[in-house]
């Protein structure tokens, strides 16, 4: 996705200079989006894709490439990761977007109503597609157990791994992001994900949506 709108591309660079200047996002986001008369949709683009320089800064430093994940444990975002995956199959590439931080993300707000779909497991393959050739030394899937079907997809994906003869686990947890910031913390790691709220807690990440995007496009 491209900032067309010459609004939303104004709202952007307001919120950039804003943000620059230490202003805090949460205010600077809510005078930039009054201003401009944006809807939740385009101010839901500027939350999760606009971030000062400084911030983007400390977070590219953080992506690290595939290869790097070759004997080394791997915890995987499972709703952030796959949700992005499933868009980027079905070509929904209007909500896809690289954001200020170097981080693919997905724009749409599904995570509470995920439901399965016909490209569920075509895009669980997709991830482990591309992990396999870089053999980590263990995989954790994290997935949120409140969301509808977290059980039904957590057996699923140990199907999966073991059909690609990964070794690993899937845990379910009522707070992903705690679980997986505290792990990372204590284990020498990298992270599949998007969240910024997990990025700006850990060390390393990996960006699995957007190797697949390139392949896609």
């Amino acid at each position: 996705m491209q900032i067309k709108d010459k609004k939303v591309k104004e709202a952007a660079y307001d919120l950039r200079f804003l943000l620059n200047r230490k202003y805090r996002k949460k205010n600077a986001l809510e005078f930039v989006s009054n201003k401009y008369l944006l809807n939740k949709e385009e101010r839901n683009f500027l939350a999760r894709s606009i971030y000062s320089k400084s911030k983007s800064d400390e977070r590219k430093h953080k992506i690290l490439n595939m290869g790097e994940i070759k004997g080394k444990l791997l915890i995987v975002d499972g709703y952030n990761v796959l949700i992005t995956v499933e868009s980027i199959l079905s070509r929904d590439f209007n909500s896809i977007i690289l954001c200020d931080d170097n981080v693919v993300r997905d724009l749409k707000a599904v995570f509470g109503k995920y439901k399965f779909s016909q490209v569920t497991e075509p895009a669980l393959c997709q991830i482990f597609d591309l992990i396999a050739p870089y053999n980590p030394s263990y995989v954790i899937f994290y997935f949120d157990t409140l969301v509808s079907f977290s059980g039904k997809l957590a057996e699923l994906v140990r199907r999966i791994m073991a059909d690609y003869n990964i070794e690993g686990s899937v845990k379910l947890s009522k707070n992903v992001d705690m679980d997986i910031k505290a792990l990372a913390n204590q284990e020498e790691c990298l992270v599949a994900t998007s969240d910024s709220a997990i990025i700006d807690r850990v060390d390393k990440i990996v960006d699995i949506p957007s190797y697949i995007l390139k392949n896609k496009n």
